[in-house]
């Protein structure tokens, strides 16, 4: 195809749209610094960075586009936002005709025939690791007459209409072959609050529902140490606030623990980075959790995460994740508890092979494991995995999340569950998350299985059947959630984090007081107490007074209160409990009162002016960081607290 080149320099603007506002562009920056490399390229293109979060108007969004008069418009394509970027394409195609699109990213790399239309002469797919494609790409663009067979790589519609596609380049080993664009200086002008911070690619494992890596097959090479030693600095010095470091597996190397000690140094001298998030090396925990002190000493890391997926054999079997040793797992979570360091694990539902019976008794086993929290993630059927490949094998069905700026198609059947088999495990998990990760029943439901009465997923089984027969906002939330693939949408957990500690805080003591007192388990003092010490217990996600529960405690008596703390008098006989359960150490004095100081630091305050909807996503961190937010639990009472209307709600 030939396209009239124009002779002025050639107006390049990179495109992404990402779920932070203000993210360094560091694709972008990329496929610039290499590009520019060549003098002919740098002398003949113009370049300029994009970037958008995903809730700009669209068409706010294409007016902007089209009134930069562009000759090329490279887009970054992802899960999240390629609803919005199709709908840009189709404008400019075709109120662009003249200028190139071209796309690259997870979501388009191998699909072009979805994303470039039969005549769309104009618009090219990159495959693969897109700098030296883009390289050719625009070698091609300033020619007099461009060639698109020249370029490796990328998929393209011939003059004929029919797709052609190119062989893909050599995959780029020598890292440092590509310029640093942080040294570059390429985001000097801009402000940004979040990056990502890239020290190596690949990843040596194939686990069948991810394509991290994918573009890059499993062989990991390395960008040299004081390059990005140099980028970390460039992010401390112009205030970055969060970094996600792009590695598959931190801590997969010696190097990355010293990496970790300088991002702390930076963030001493400058006051940045303030946050980070990483994802783990498997099969080192040792490493992993030294980094992990490292950073949260640092004040950079509250919560880690831990990559479980799912404990079922089968399951692990056919998403080819047999080879990540479980001691791992088990091993890391040992060792922060036993450091005071909150994590979180994560788990995909449902995954080939796992049944709804295996993925209930599964999420048991890690509660018995003290696990912090459990992440449960709805599974996506991403392109380009081994998952997309076999799914007509595995049975797999697929519902379309409502997200019109994604395009996420939600797993929603698969040969081990059907629809309903799906929706009751996300139920399910909803319950876990209000009983467990925002310790709405985490006392009662340690008591209850401990004591062989009633394990855990029984427990949470009879809650999520209770809750699908409730009338109320909380039952409502989950089931318009689940029914519509909402899910898909993980703020929805920090949205039910916000009703439970919050908004419907007493409404959720009362609906939890209607559940126990239905169960054959009542009759228990011990069970009694047990849920008496969660309605005192459970945290506050912001900054606010402490209140007193939502209803009347059955066991223990309320004999304090103050804005941060409340008090209560233990039933005689039943005085060791709290030291049984793990409240207090072990060899504690079985004590006759508990005073629960809840802790103020750390939260926003209670929020005046924002909904639940636009504090989502403070509230879904906050629960990954949840040890930070439980109460001391002291023996003994505040001097000064009362109750003088203890008979009412909340009183003994």
């Amino acid at each position: 195809m030939t396209l009239t080149a124009p002779a002025r320099p050639r107006r390049v603007t990179f495109v992404e749209l990402s779920v932070y506002e203000n993210t360094v562009p560091l694709v972008s920056g990329y496929l610039q610094a290499y590009a520019t490399q060549d003098s002919r390229i740098a002398e003949s293109c113009a370049f300029e960075f994009f970037t958008r979060g995903l809730r700009t108007d669209p068409d706010e969004l294409l007016d902007d586009l089209l009134a930069r008069d562009s000759d090329v418009y490279a887009f970054s394509c992802y899960i999240w936002n390629m609803g919005l970027v199709r709908v840009l394409l189709d404008q400019l195609v075709a109120r662009r005709p003249d200028a190139w699109i071209i796309l690259g990213g997870a979501q388009v790399i191998n699909h072009a025939q979805q994303y470039i239309g039969p005549d769309a002469r104009n618009v090219v797919v990159c495959n693969g690791e897109g700098e030296q494609p883009f390289y050719e790409f625009l070698h091609q663009v300033v020619s007099d007459r461009p060639d698109l067979s020249r370029v490796s790589g990328v998929s393209y519609r011939g003059e004929d209409g029919e797709l052609r596609t190119t062989e893909q380049p050599p995959r780029m080993k020598t890292l440092d072959e590509l310029p640093s664009p942080f040294a570059q200086k390429l985001f000097d002008d801009g402000e940004y609050t979040f990056t990502v911070l890239e020290t190596n690619r690949g990843c040596p494992f194939h686990c069948g529902f991810c394509f991290w890596g994918a573009a890059t097959n499993s062989k990991v090479y390395k960008f040299e140490e004081d390059r990005v030693r140099g980028d970390i600095e460039w992010i401390a010095e112009h205030g970055v606030s969060s970094v996600f470091i792009a590695d598959a597996n931190w801590g997969l190397s010696p190097r990355d623990v010293d990496l970790s000690r300088h991002i702390v140094r930076c963030k001493e001298e400058h006051g940045f980075p303030s946050s980070m998030v990483i994802a783990a090396a498997k099969n080192r925990p040792e490493r992993v959790a030294e980094i992990t002190e490292i950073l949260v000493r640092g004040g950079l890391v509250t919560s880690q995460p831990i990559s479980l997926q799912t404990v079922n054999t089968e399951a692990l079997h056919l998403i080819d994740r047999q080879n990540i040793r479980e001691t791992t797992y088990t091993d890391l979570q040992r060792s922060l508890n036993a450091k005071n360091i909150s994590s979180f694990i994560e788990l995909i539902w449902p995954l080939p092979g796992e049944s709804l019976a295996t993925f209930k008794r599964g999420i048991a086993r890690l509660c018995r494991m003290e696990a912090d929290t459990l992440t449960v993630y709805p599974q996506l059927l991403l392109h380009n995995t081994a998952l997309y490949d076999q799914r007509e094998t595995f049975g797999v069905e697929t519902e379309r999340a409502p997200d019109p700026a994604a395009e996420a198609d939600v797993v929603v059947a698969t040969r081990w569950v059907d629809r309903a088999d799906c929706e009751e495990g996300a139920w399910f998990y909803y319950l876990v998350q209000s009983l467990y990760n925002a310790r709405g029943a985490f006392w009662l439901a340690r008591y209850l299985d401990r004591s062989g009465i009633q394990p855990y997923d029984e427990f949470f089984a009879a809650a999520t059947r209770y809750w699908q027969r409730s009338r109320n906002a909380l039952s409502r939330f989950v089931a318009d959630s689940v029914s519509t693939a909402d899910n898909y949408d993980l703020l929805n957990i920090g949205k039910a984090a916000h009703l439970v500690l919050h908004s419907d805080r007493a409404a959720f003591d009362r609906l939890l007081g209607e559940f126990a007192r239905a169960q054959p388990w009542w009759s228990d003092p011990a069970a009694r107490l047990a849920l008496d010490l969660d309605l005192v217990a459970r945290p506050y996600i912001y900054r606010e007074p402490v209140q007193r529960p939502g209803l009347a405690l059955a066991e223990a008596r309320l004999t304090g209160a103050t804005s941060t703390s409340l008090t209560i008098g233990l039933p005689p006989g039943l005085e060791n409990l709290p030291v049984e359960l793990g409240l207090l150490p072990d060899g504690s004095p079985a004590p006759s009162e508990l005073r629960f100081e809840h802790p103020g630091q750390g939260k926003m305050p209670v929020p005046r002016h924002r909904t639940m909807e636009q504090n989502a996503g403070y509230c879904h961190v906050m629960i990954q960081r949840l040890r930070t937010l439980l109460p001391a639990c002291l023996p003994g009472r505040e001097a000064a607290a009362s109750v003088p209307d203890a008979g009412g709600p909340g009183g003994a």
